[in-house]
């Protein structure tokens, strides 16, 4: 199969690569950029192991062809720190108030608490169950990771008054 040339800009970084069109986005982005924080999980889109950032959107990349993701916008776990490198809000409440266990599932549970956050700032707990029931866990018991969702919020909400 011939390959197309695809081009999208990835955690901030513009990347350009030939990939077969029917490839996976979640294989072009663990196997051709080496950027390993999205996990395969079920490869057909129930876990949400895999969701990333795509275009304001949270996609699971076991779902998107390469070809889709051509121009778009995508950002996984790792585009998710601070510029100097440390841990970003959602990713430090989820540390904070242990939102993992074995963290398979941790990368695509922050992407996804990110777009959730940035549609809905002040969600309730049931909001977030809601917003997070794409995402599956085997661990936890989904309360540390809704309490530090509520917490990410609550700590974004109090920068942005500080700020203003």
């Amino acid at each position: 199969m011939s390959k197309i040339h695809v081009k999208m800009t990835v955690n901030g970084r513009e990347v350009e690569a030939l990939a077969e069109p029917r490839q996976l986005l979640i294989h072009h982005l663990r196997e051709d950029l080496r950027i390993t924080g999205p996990h395969i999980g079920c490869e057909t889109s129930h876990c949400g192991a895999c969701t990333v950032d795509m275009d304001g959107k949270s996609v699971k990349a076991c779902t998107v062809f390469v070809a889709q993701a051509d121009g778009a916008e995508i950002t996984t776990v790792e585009g998710l720190v601070n510029a100097d490198g440390s841990l970003g809000v959602i990713q430090e409440m989820f540390r904070e108030h242990h939102g993992l266990q074995c963290g398979f599932c941790t990368p695509g549970m922050i992407t996804r608490a990110h777009r959730l956050l940035q549609e809905n700032p002040n969600p309730t707990e049931e909001e977030v169950r809601f917003g997070m029931s794409g995402n599956l866990c085997r661990c936890t018991g989904y309360q540390n990771i809704v309490k530090a969702i509520l917490a990410a919020a609550a700590s974004l909400n109090a920068q942005k008054e500080a700020a203003e």
